[in-house]
């Protein structure tokens, strides 16, 4: 773990998220995303109800209601997701002797179904689906199968998100690499270039899936430890068998022309969703000295509220803001734990567009305090060059 830090993955805690905020965060300036009075707002909350309660993190005490799961509920978000998606995929298969256009057109609600196994999947990680340790490890082990994913790998690699995210100090593990301004331009050419295309929508949202679903989780880690190893490597031989025998079942083009085009919509989708929670202009990065568990749920985790229907499939992850300030809040929860505790009202909030508009941002500006593009990068240093040459 980086600097020594203990993370337990079902609340997500580590010594420096024992303590409260350490000081109202700096005020900055608005834009696209204008979120500075919001953040003022919900800073101003935060500073309060710490100093009430210095003695513990207080949001635990006033989510631990939400953080309740119910069998009932959560058998019903399976079946809600597991079920449709299955069913989905006959129906593709079946249609293959129709129209391939028919299959493209059915891959659309099935890859929206996926992305809500994935959900289950990541609610799993947390320990947040089921009451059971064992059970929620066993059954995220299975929908493993479904998203292409070693369960305890990738319960162990966002745990590290979740202990690290706007943590300057702290890039690499889990996310969505992300330079500053200063480390872009001391590149070399080089470098720069292939940050550029690593950032560039159709490697990121075209090869992107490929890499995060395919062939990034089938590699065993050098310094993976024991149990990670052998989740890979498990997961790996499961899935070789399921594929297998779905090839012997339907022959290895038809399995191609009905997973192939689910899975990329999927992966693209999820990876959007993921990016913009935490890319958006006005969002949070601050040096390990004065970085803060709490700012970093609630400015630097996004309210993506997106509409009813693509809420329902990307299974309420929009209320990132909430899930990160208390990760064993089941899905389900997300929205009721939001609606009724003030301390989330003034967080930062993004429409549909707003997330398709923060595609752009690729960049942390230090001196701004928000995400730039590189065109916005370069700005301030072609400015300066022209008033040196004076």
């Amino acid at each position: 773990m980086p600097n020594g830090t203990s993370i337990a993955v079902a609340g997500v805690t580590g010594p420096e998220r024992e303590k409260t905020l350490q000081r109202p965060p700096e005020q900055r300036p608005g834009g696209r995303f204008d979120d500075s009075r919001a953040s003022q707002t919900a800073s101003a909350s935060l500073a309060a109800v710490a100093e009430a309660r210095p003695e513990r993190p207080f949001w635990r005490e006033d989510l631990a209601p939400y953080a309740q799961p119910h069998l009932g509920r959560s058998m019903r978000e399976l079946a809600t997701s597991v079920l449709p998606y299955l069913a989905l995929s006959v129906l593709m298969y079946l249609s293959l002797k129709i129209s391939y256009l028919l299959v493209l057109a059915i891959a659309i609600p099935a890859a929206g179904f996926l992305v809500r196994t994935f959900i289950l999947f990541h609610d799993c990680s947390h320990g947040s689906l089921l009451r059971s340790k064992r059970a929620n490890m066993w059954l995220g082990v299975v929908l493993g199968l479904f998203v292409y994913s070693p369960f305890l790998r990738w319960r162990h690699d966002h745990a590290i998100h979740h202990a690290t995210s706007g943590d300057l100090d702290r890039r690499g593990g889990g996310d969505v690499r992300t330079l500053t301004v200063s480390e872009y331009l001391e590149l070399p050419w080089r470098s720069r270039l292939a940050y550029r295309l690593f950032r560039n929508p159709l490697v990121m949202f075209g090869v992107g899936p490929i890499v995060a679903l395919l062939v990034g989780p089938r590699i065993v880690p050098r310094d993976a430890r024991p149990r990670m190893k052998r989740s890979v490597i498990g997961t790996n031989v499961a899935l070789a068998a399921v594929v297998a025998a779905l090839c012997w079942l339907i022959g290895w083009r038809d399995f191609l022309l009905v997973q192939a085009p689910t899975v990329m919509l999927a992966g693209s989708a999820g990876i959007w969703l993921f990016y913009v929670q935490h890319q958006f202009e006005d969002a949070y990065w601050q040096e390990s000295g004065g970085w803060s568990y709490a700012d970093a749920a609630l400015r630097g985790s996004s309210y993506l509220k997106l509409p009813k229907v693509l809420q329902f499939f990307s299974g309420n992850i929009g209320l990132h803001h909430v899930h990160h300030l208390n990760a064993r809040i089941p899905n389900y929860n997300l929205q009721r734990a939001h609606d009724e505790n003030e301390i989330f009202h003034g967080v930062p909030t993004l429409s549909f567009m707003d997330g398709m508009r923060a595609v752009r941002l690729k960049l942390w500006d230090e001196r701004t305090g928000r995400m730039v593009s590189f065109a916005q990068a370069r700005a301030p240093r072609a400015s300066a060059s022209a008033s040196a040459g004076r």
